[in-house]
């Protein structure tokens, strides 16, 4: 069973692709990298496979994240500003102890 669910354009000559799939005999969700070139066209080992039992978690995490998330600052331009290398002062690092588990 394979069922493509969409594509993200990445570049020019890649793609993600959001596909169903039963690979190894276990039903999931695969997100990968397909590659469109003159010496190799299709999908590369980058990506992930979220196997059936854990999608919920997956889509519960998914769900989590609110699109005022993912606004960027109006002044900050299309420059990625560097990571710090410490937490801001007052600002609170999550340990993987405080991580929520979905």
């Amino acid at each position: 069973m394979e069922k493509d669910i969409g594509k993200i354009k990445k570049n020019d000559f890649t793609d993600i692709i959001i596909r169903l799939d039963d690979f190894g005999g276990r039903p999931g969700v695969t997100i990968r990298e397909f590659v469109t070139g003159d010496r190799y066209t299709g999908f590369t080992k980058a990506g992930v496979k979220i196997h059936a039992a854990d999608f919920p978690k997956f889509k519960e995490m998914i769900d989590s994240i609110d699109d005022k998330d993912l606004q960027t600052d109006e002044n900050s331009g299309s420059e990625e500003k560097p990571l710090p290398k410490a937490a801001p002062k007052g600002q609170k690092t999550l340990d993987k102890e405080e991580m929520p588990d979905y």
